[in-house]
């Protein structure tokens, strides 16, 4: 549940204090009280109170979207919405055509063929440092640049923790729900791609595959429909925001079917008016 500052969480004896909360004397002893606005988190008897805004803390696991700030020695920075830069070392990402080996100085020197300041990336994070640092890798396929689309940023909190963050709508667009509010959007590749690819050759490693398909899709202009699509969706993710709603598949198919319903020009959505007729009954949901 939510809470505001200065709000009486419990008067119960034998919690603990987390995060965001303090004792308060009263006539029959003491009561935790909320010193911030936000959602309560009980762990067995620790209880906090945890930001409805902050920065992304990162957490192991996490699949974030990030943009490069910078090229270093051996590394790159990443702007990941948080109170810190990311990192992400040389040697924790795929060389091209998935090549097993050691890094070598000739790597260094090609790193910005790989990532150069301001690509889009999709990535996991790997670890957490002592001074709140997170460590990022994409050593597996499905990360790395990320290529003819959209970004849009939500608050974190927003952002719904899923078992699959990669979201493929039946309507032809894939997002890329990103923990720490960067949401990327763009189409689903043609099946005849893939088909073309496996018959053009079969042997070739996967990862040869995957980066000639990426290739491919980041050099091929996208159709009108395509486009209208993902501004569609944009929206749809866009109102959920405005309105403080969870960002899920679910919330975004409902409003995106509701505004082809309801007959909402994708320039209206974003509108007072737009927005109240497409989050009334959703809101009531939430």
């Amino acid at each position: 549940s939510l809470v505001v500052p200065g709000q009486p969480i419990t008067s119960e004896q034998g919690y603990l204090r987390g995060h965001g909360t303090y004792f308060q004397d009263i006539e029959s002893g003491s009561q935790l009280v909320a010193s911030m606005a936000g959602q309560i988190e009980r762990v067995n008897k620790l209880i906090s109170v945890k930001p409805v805004s902050s920065r992304y803390l990162g957490e192991i696991g996490d699949l974030i979207v990030g943009r490069i700030t910078a090229v270093e020695s051996k590394r790159w920075k990443c702007d990941i919405n948080g109170q810190k830069d990311a990192v992400l070392q040389l040697a924790s990402v795929n060389l091209p055509g998935g090549v097993q080996r050691m890094r070598t100085y000739e790597d260094q020197l090609q790193m910005r063929s790989l990532y150069m300041e301001h690509d889009l990336i999709s990535a996991e994070v790997q670890n957490v440092n002592a001074d709140g640092t997170p460590s990022l890798h994409t050593r597996s396929l499905k990360y790395g640049k990320l290529e003819n689309g959209q970004l849009l940023i939500v608050p974190s909190s927003l952002i719904k923790r899923l078992a699959q963050h990669y979201i493929s709508f039946p309507f032809g667009i894939d997002v890329i729900l990103g923990r720490n509010g960067y949401i990327w959007i763009t189409r689903r590749m043609p099946d005849e791609w893939k088909e073309q690819e496996e018959d053009h050759d079969e042997a070739a490693p996967l990862a040869e595959t995957l980066q000639r398909l990426r290739v491919r899709h980041a050099t091929t202009p996208m159709l009108k429909n395509d486009l209208h699509k993902i501004a569609r969706v944009r929206n749809s993710i866009d109102v959920l925001s405005r309105v403080g709603a969870l960002i899920y598949p679910e919330s975004i198919l409902h409003v995106y079917r509701k505004s082809e319903e309801l007959g909402i020009a994708i320039k209206d959505m974003l509108k007072p008016a737009g927005i109240l007729k497409l989050t009334e009954d959703l809101i009531v949901q939430e």
